[in-house]
Formats: C-alpha cells, structure tokens, sequence
C-alpha cells in the first residue's frame, strides 16, 4: 500500500482495524440505506428454500425496477438464447445470486441521483461504460461470472460518488490526481477528509448486505503490495476481483486510445498471474470489437 508520510501509522495496522476503522469514519458521510426492496430479496434469500414467484413479485411491485431489470438482462452481454419476457423468467434464468446482484446494482445509481452535478455525471457515465466492459470481459477470464464482474465495477468506487455529494471541493481531489495511482488517491483523501473512497465503498456495501468476500475487496481494491505478500489477513478478499477491475480499467484505457492506467505497469504481473493470463491475451481482448460494443 502507498503510504502518505502523514499516514504512516497505516502500514501498522493489521486487516481488523482497517475494517473496524473503515464503518466510524464512513458513518459521517451520508450513506443511503439499504433499499426495503433489497432488504425483503436478501431475507428471502436467506430462507431454507426460497420462493421464486414471492421475489418475482416483490421486484413487480416496482414497476421502474422491473423494466431495468428485464432491460438489462435481456441486452448481449447476459447471452440468453431467448428473451426473458417476465420478471420471474428472469430469474429463473439468472438465478438468486445473479439476480440479488443485478437487483442491487440497478437501484445504486437511485441512491445517487445525477441532478445538476456535473462531476456526479461523469462518474455515473464513466462508471457505466466500465461495468459493461467488466461484464463482457468476464466470459474470457476463468472463474468470473458476468453478473459479477458487473456488479464489483458498479460498487468498486461507489465511495465516491458518496464523497462527491458531501464535499463540494472533493472535484479537486479527481483534477489532481487524475493520474496517479489509487493509492496515492486514497493517501490524498485521507489527509484532507480522514477517511477514502475504498472504506466509505465498504461501508455502503456491508450496509446493502453485499457479500463479504465482495465488499472487502472494495475495502483493499488499492492494497496491491498487501495483496502480493498473501497475508493469511486477506484470505477472505477476492484477489480474482481486483485483478480483474484493473483489467477492466486497461483494457477500456486502451480501446478509447489511451495509453497506461497508471497503476498497470507495476501491478501487470499480479494481474497476469491472478487472472491465468499472457501478455498477448491482453492485446486480443483490447482488439476484440464484439467485446467492446456489449
């Protein structure tokens, strides 16, 4: 992890009190609260055997959530061999864990309306073009699913979009630092606010009841030195997940003509390693135009 020479206790601290620093600090930032409808999926999904038409039903009651569900599932990168024509076919198809993640994602962005925010905008539009990518991508990477490749890109770096609506300075922070590594991202955010983008991201997440393995790896999304040393601390975060968001982040830099993230170089071989991948792979999944219009 970078360490800012303001911020050197951080190296100190082992993963606990990173996690139990993360929910005071992020507890000031007005975090929206789990909607009523993911809270009724997650508690039916917890059931010893969950009722299809019951969550079909819920997710019906909400006639806007209903059509974005089936808006999206029914779009390429979900490759169903017909059109779902109803919520629980939609379901049926996906299944519940699949569905609880397009669910939640598809009501992140009601928890942060765009209104007459400019910075807020380019977030969402930015942010969007990422998750598609993610999900297309996911069918080339061993051992991701689209729906959760989806859904890691949309809530990766919701912290901001929390930051950006408590700090009206916070758009210095993105000018600044545009191009620096995120690590060196998070120092900045933490000398100027006390708290970053990755912990108010674990925060949310943990309150919208994503999976731990999930929200913890938007808590360390950042932490790739912590990462390489494969502390026994970390073994509950999904390193598959954050090697593939810098993917991600490659890849769409590359198809838009850009040149290198700027956490690629030193970070290339824990992604190749992680994600099973060779350099040439990279060159074909940026040259592959099917992927990139999904």
């Amino acid at each position: 992890m970078y360490v800012d020479d303001d911020n050197s206790d951080l190296a100190m601290m082992d993963h606990d009190e990173l996690v139990d620093r993360a929910e005071p600090h992020a507890r000031e930032i007005r975090i929206p609260p789990c909607p009523d409808i993911l809270l009724r999926f997650a508690r039916e999904m917890a059931a010893p055997a969950p009722d299809l038409r019951r969550l079909s039903a819920l997710i019906g009651s909400d006639v806007a959530l209903s059509a974005s569900l089936l808006k999206t599932v029914n779009t390429a990168f979900y490759r169903l061999t017909a059109r779902a024509a109803t919520v629980q076919q939609a379901l049926a198809v996906l299944g519940l864990r699949a569905s609880a993640n397009l669910v939640a994602g598809l009501l992140l962005r009601e928890a942060f309306p765009v209104g007459a925010n400019p910075l807020l905008r380019r977030f969402w539009d930015s942010t969007t073009a990422l998750a598609q990518c993610a999900a297309g991508l996911a069918s080339r990477v061993e051992g991701i699913t689209p729906d959760e490749a989806h859904t890691y890109i949309l809530f990766r770096d919701c912290g901001i979009a929390a930051m950006i609506g408590q700090f009206p300075d916070y758009g210095d922070i993105v000018d600044l630092f545009r191009d620096q590594p995120g690590a060196r991202v998070t120092a900045a955010e933490l000398n100027r606010y006390r708290y970053h983008h990755a912990r108010v991201g674990y925060s949310f997440t943990r309150n919208w009841m994503l999976p731990d393995a999930l929200c913890l790896s938007i808590l360390h999304h950042h932490d790739f030195g912590m990462l390489g040393d494969d502390l026994p601390d970390y073994g509950t975060v999904n390193h598959k997940l954050i090697a593939f968001g810098l993917l991600a982040d490659q890849v769409l830099a590359l198809r838009a003509g850009g040149g290198l993230c700027p956490d690629w170089a030193p970070q290339e071989q824990f992604v190749l390693e992680t994600l099973r991948l060779q350099p040439e792979d990279i060159v074909a999944l940026v040259a592959e135009e099917s992927l990139a219009a999904a």
